[in-house]
């Protein structure tokens, strides 16, 4: 089954300009090879105040995204070490 790709505001505006090139080709292949084909295969789910929300690991970045029937929305995308609390604070908006 092929899921529909809806992307927060921000991804687009804030957190792709801010990766290199070569990064963002392999973070936007693996959402398309990957989470659009099994989401729930590929993607870990989170604890605590993401519950309900999962990751998709492409090196040392994350792509936080969450499940809504057959669409598959993109929450925040960055590198491991700052993109928990920054997705926290995005949830908060």
């Amino acid at each position: 089954m092929i899921y529909n790709l809806c992307y927060h505001p921000d991804v687009k505006r804030k957190d792709l300009p801010k990766i290199p090139k070569n990064l963002q080709k392999r973070i936007r292949a693996a959402i398309e090879k990957r989470l659009q084909a099994e989401p729930e295969k590929y993607g870990q789910p989170l604890k605590k105040g993401l519950r309900r929300y999962r990751k998709l690991r492409v090196g040392d970045y994350r792509v936080i995204y969450k499940i809504n029937k057959k669409n598959i929305i993109i929450f925040k995308i960055g590198h491991r070490k700052e993109v928990y609390p920054q997705a926290q604070s995005r949830k908060r908006k």
